[in-house]
């Protein structure tokens, strides 16, 4: 089996609708795809109609978070953005639905402020510009990012992702609304869903957690650890695995898959089949989706 459990579509930021990216999965020869939008659910549906046979949707969501540093641990870390995957949970469960619901309405003001920072950098950018290249998605840094690719000031959307512009602590970046990790977690179980923490090491990004962090996490119910990730290099990984081990933790393997938008592709990197039968086995919120040939 070929199980890549970390995909983005037009819900969010990734170039294909939910339907052509369950097409474009099974065409590269996936068994299994879980759909993790940001923040949203919104693809579920689309991407359940277009199921082609012979392929397993597995439906989620990609968290935006924020560690702190708890009292007594880590005291002089500063406050770092993670993206927390949860898997199979009940999307209607209230509480994390107003969560979820939450960080959406903080993305378009938060996202025209950072095109305000733009232009006061000098970098021509307009709303309209990015709200055009967001369409119906859940508008975020790719799409402001994006923008900037097509004016030319950046070579590709990852290059935007520096100090000198989007990334945490850069001169255009913008804080949004983010949930504590460790309530994701709680919530996240409480819809009956399993939690991963995605690329927990992609220093490229900017600054991640300490280690101390992912003990906390796990102590916590954290299920995995995302180490198979276009972001983590062999060493990153081996790290990776034995801290999982240590904690007890799953550990998965991903595309991080946004169409255009990223070099990555679908089944890039994939999760280990009995890893897979163990996130299923945990979820009481909802099933992976058989396809039957949508």
């Amino acid at each position: 089996m070929r199980i890549d459990l970390h995909t983005h579509s037009t819900a969010s930021d990734g170039t294909d609708t939910p339907a052509e990216l369950v097409r474009k999965a099974a065409a590269a020869g996936l068994d299994v795809v879980a759909l993790t939008d940001h923040d949203t659910v919104a693809g579920h549906a689309e991407a359940r109609a277009a199921l082609p046979a012979g392929l397993t949707l597995v439906t989620g969501a990609e968290l935006s978070c924020r560690w702190r540093p708890r009292e007594g641990s880590a005291a002089d870390a500063e406050p770092v953005s993670m993206h927390m995957l949860a898997y199979l949970f009940d999307p209607q469960e209230p509480e994390l639905a107003r969560e979820r619901e939450l960080v959406r309405d903080d993305r378009v003001p938060r996202a025209q402020a950072m095109v305000r920072r733009l232009r006061d950098l000098g970098v021509q950018v307009t709303w309209e510009q990015v709200a055009r290249i967001a369409g119906d998605g859940a508008v975020g840094r790719p799409h402001v990012a994006a923008a900037m690719v097509e004016l030319g000031v950046v070579p590709s959307v990852s290059d935007a992702f520096t100090t000198e512009w989007l990334a945490d602590g850069g001169r255009a970046h913008v804080a949004k609304h983010e949930l504590d990790p460790f309530e994701a977690i709680r919530l996240v179980k409480a819809a009956g869903g399993v939690t991963v923490f995605a690329h927990p090491q992609a220093r490229k990004r900017g600054v991640c957690v300490p280690e101390s962090a992912i003990a906390e996490l796990a102590a916590a119910g954290l299920d995995g650890l995302e180490v198979d990730h276009m972001d983590h290099d062999e060493a990153t990984r081996d790290r990776l695995r034995s801290l999982a081990a240590e904690h007890a933790l799953l550990t998965t393997g991903s595309s991080d898959y946004h169409g255009s938008r990223k070099t990555c592709v679908l089944g890039e990197h994939t999760t280990d089949p009995e890893i897979y039968g163990e996130i299923v086995r945990r979820a009481t919120g909802a099933f992976p989706v058989p396809g039957a040939g949508g």
